[in-house]
């Protein structure tokens, strides 16, 4: 007599979430607002906006740029707007941030913007716990805070070997 192997885990309906599929996979560039300031100090509105059609803005075509300026300047909220004017036909995000915050920054707004926490109603979901990249501590904050209210059960872990988060009350 064969015995037939049965996947319990498949059969469970759990549904695995790797955080690492909503990493940014192009390029993090960035945008020093110095390089526009006049004597890298001033911001004076007529310099900027020559600077802003002098660049070619298609170097950040697909890129994650992050805006960055001396924080002893003043930048007047105008200059952002103008600036994002000329990278959003280009870029796919643009934060104001230094470069190494940018990946993670990326992750937590691609997070934000393809998890749709009624897409997991009543499911029973384990939030991947290890992989290739180093995911940060607050992607688990915020995928927790959006599943938490929809979900059946949160799991940490994989479908295998998981750590209960939260189940829901019956």
């Amino acid at each position: 007599m064969e015995e037939q192997i049965i996947n319990k885990v498949a059969q469970s309906g759990i549904i695995t979430l790797d955080l690492e599929e909503f990493a940014h996979q192009g390029e993090f560039k960035v945008v020093d607002l110095k390089d526009f300031m006049f004597m890298g100090e001033i911001l004076r509105e007529k310099d900027f906006r020559q600077k802003l059609e002098e660049t070619d803005w298609s170097q950040y075509r697909n890129a994650a740029v992050a805006i960055q300026w001396p924080h002893d300047t003043i930048i007047q909220k105008w200059a952002f707007m103008l600036l994002a004017s000329k990278l959003t036909p280009f870029t796919l995000q643009i934060h104001c941030c230094q470069l190494e915050e940018l990946p993670t920054l990326s992750l937590l707004q691609n997070i934000r913007d393809n998890i749709n926490p009624a897409d997991y109603k009543d499911k029973r979901v384990v939030v991947k716990g290890c992989g290739e990249m180093e995911i940060p501590d607050k992607a688990y904050l915020l995928i927790s805070q959006m599943l938490l209210p929809s979900v059946k059960s949160l799991m940490f872990g994989e479908a295998c070997s998981t750590v209960p988060v939260f189940k829901k009350s019956k």
